[in-house]
């Protein structure tokens, strides 16, 4: 446990950040998951284009890389490609 008033803050910010991070996580995987499995036309094309935006926002809030997102991308784009 923590003995010193700024370490305590710290698990504090820690903690609300960990929660923070999660959720977003949570709605960008579910929002990946719903592109990949979305029937083919405009549902795909919708799903495609929320899934980059929540990809977009994880990369602005620091939740991932920039690269990792910009490879997600691509691979939405591709599938979609391909299903057409």
């Amino acid at each position: 446990m923590a003995n010193t008033k700024s370490r305590i803050k710290r698990m504090r910010q820690n903690e609300r950040r960990r929660a923070r991070n999660r959720a977003l996580r949570s709605k960008l995987r579910t929002a990946v998951k719903t592109a990949r499995t979305a029937e083919l036309g405009v549902e795909r094309t919708t799903a495609v284009a929320e899934a980059t935006r929540a990809l977009d926002k994880a990369v602005t809030k620091g939740v991932m890389h920039r690269n990792t997102a910009a490879r997600r991308k691509s691979g939405l784009a591709r599938s979609l490609a391909a299903a057409r």
